[in-house]
Order: structure tokens, then sequence, then C-alpha cells
């Protein structure tokens, strides 16, 4: 099943490692710094250039992806919840 992140971007749920909140997940030290070597990497894609609200850690093609979106993460586990049905 898929799952619309936002804009016109859907990721295969089976590829989804996790919905994380970024004002709670970005408090720490060590995800900051995740995040800054996923952007050096280009493993960054930001889904909309709103105010992000929570980022989606994929495995695709043995690559790791992470989506930025402007949607809650409650939203995204919602939506997912709903495709799964």
């Amino acid at each position: 099943m898929y799952l619309h992140i936002g804009g016109d971007t859907v990721v295969n749920t089976k590829n989804i490692i996790g919905i994380f909140d970024m004002d709670n997940s970005t408090v720490s030290y060590k995800t900051r710094e995740f995040l800054s070597e996923a952007q050096k990497n280009g493993e960054i894609i930001n889904v909309s250039y709103d105010l992000p609200r929570s980022f989606v850690l994929c495995r695709e093609n043995n690559q790791c992806k992470i989506y930025i979106c402007q949607l809650s993460p409650i939203t995204l586990m919602k939506r997912a919840e709903q495709a799964e049905l």
C-alpha cells in the first residue's frame, strides 16, 4: 500500500522505517546530527517548503531517504492505518 505524505509525494508503506515528530525528535543532538549528515549526502527530500512538522524515514533500494513534510505525525499515522485496511 502507499501513503500520501503531502504535495504530490507517496511512499510505499513497506519502505517506511519510522514517522517522527520534528519538534520532539530534533531536541536530541544525535537526531540533529543524523539529519545534518543526511542533508550533506542528499538523502533529504522536502515534500513541501512549509513549516516542517514531521519526517518520514524510508529504506528504498538499499538507500536511506528522509522525507520532510508539513503534515503532523498523527495525521500520517492515521493515513498509514487507513492504507493498511
